[in-house]
């Protein structure tokens, strides 16, 4: 039998992890992006990777499931900008194709975690309603 895991705070949350990670990345990869785009794109990506994270840990903090669901939409939604903005640097020729599609890969499997931490917090939500 699979033992369950506490989690106390949300650096306990998978999910929370890899987004953490994605924008740890993210931080790397705008080194990459030339230097006009410092304030354009690189700006841009910064901004929407810390909020996946950041909109994880604010959600959880909330207490409330409706809440902690909004919040995680919120980070779904910054997760998608931040496919968006990797794309065009990518088709744009301004970053390696092989480091965006790792990145795009990344940011795939935070969107399937983020789902699937929605779906257990409306789960949860309905079994005390």
């Amino acid at each position: 039998m699979a033992e369950k895991i506490k989690i106390r705070n949300f650096t306990d949350l998978i999910v929370w992890r890899k987004a953490h990670q994605l924008m740890l990345d993210i931080y790397l990869f705008v080194q990459l992006l030339p230097v006009e785009e410092k304030y354009n794109r690189t700006s841009q990506l910064k901004r929407c990777s810390s909020s996946v994270s950041a909109n994880i840990a604010e959600g959880f903090g909330r207490y409330h499931y409706q809440e902690n669901i909004q919040f995680c939409r919120q980070a779904r939604g910054s997760l998608e900008e931040i496919k968006n903005h990797i794309i065009a640097a990518k088709d744009l020729g301004q970053a390696p194709i092989d480091q965006s599609e790792v990145l795009l890969t990344q940011c795939n499997e935070v969107g399937i975690l983020l789902n699937s931490y929605i779906r257990n917090l409306q789960r949860f939500k309905n079994l005390v309603t």
